[in-house]
């Protein structure tokens, strides 16, 4: 039966989730009553986030992990299963931008760097796929950019790997469609696509729209883009 009680009670692992949008994500979802596991590679910024969550500390655990590992990640679920359980969500923050120079300044060491996000979106996203699947109330979710709708010269590398991405994530969204109709049952897992202009004083935006996630009837959310920029103009 599909869940729609919210986020509360559910296991979400926040993957790249020590940046400003990482941290506003998680801060709503401890809000919401979720269990929330954050991994990130830098050690310093995981103490203090868990420093910062400290009245919901009972509900937020950290995870040192190079996601764009394969090894790494396996272990990585290994642990967190183990710990925590099956996982009820996945939100895939692993980004950064490189750019500028046209066509002719799209180099192959800033296309590499940025090749990492989708690497990681890779490894995370088939580590924890069954969780997904066999939750009552599944959610992958990544944040993609409006560029890949109106790429530029400047910024071609960026536009091609999050195109990448939203490929790999509507892919997703077609698996577990597909899970649903050959056993018969309501569709009851979703993966979403949150594009922005830039993450920049959207921070807070993002989150509510992730934690909205449980409150979202999956069949309507499964392989949908949502354009957080133009949600964020839209409002008075």
């Amino acid at each position: 039966m599909t869940d729609l009680s919210g986020a509360t009670g559910k296991l979400v692992v926040v993957a790249g989730g020590t940046s400003a949008a990482g941290q506003a994500v998680t801060r709503a979802l401890l809000s919401a009553g979720a269990r929330v596991v954050v991994v990130g590679s830098d050690a310093g910024r995981l103490a203090t986030l868990r420093q910062d969550a400290a009245p919901a500390a009972e509900l937020l655990s950290t995870e040192l992990c190079d996601l764009t590992d394969e090894a790494a990640v396996a272990e990585l679920a290994g642990r967190i299963h183990a710990v925590h359980g099956s996982v009820d969500g996945l939100i895939h923050l692993v980004g950064g931008w490189r750019g500028g120079g046209g066509l002719a300044g799209q180099t192959d060491e800033d296309f590499r760097f940025l090749e990492r996000s989708l690497t990681a979106l890779r490894h995370v996203s088939r580590a924890f796929l069954e969780d997904l699947s066999a939750s009552p109330a599944g959610r992958l979710a990544i944040v993609s950019s409006t560029a890949v709708a109106r790429p530029l010269a400047g910024g071609a590398n960026y536009a091609a790997v999050k195109a990448a991405s939203e490929a790999w994530a509507r892919a997703v969204a077609q698996g577990f469609a597909k899970a649903a109709r050959d056993a018969g049952t309501p569709l009851a897992a979703a993966s979403v696509i949150f594009r922005v202009t830039t993450l920049s004083g959207l921070e807070d935006t993002l989150a509510g729209a992730v934690v909205d996630l449980w409150r979202g009837d999956p069949g309507a959310l499964n392989d949908t883009v949502i354009d957080l920029s133009e949600s964020a103009r839209a409002q008075p």
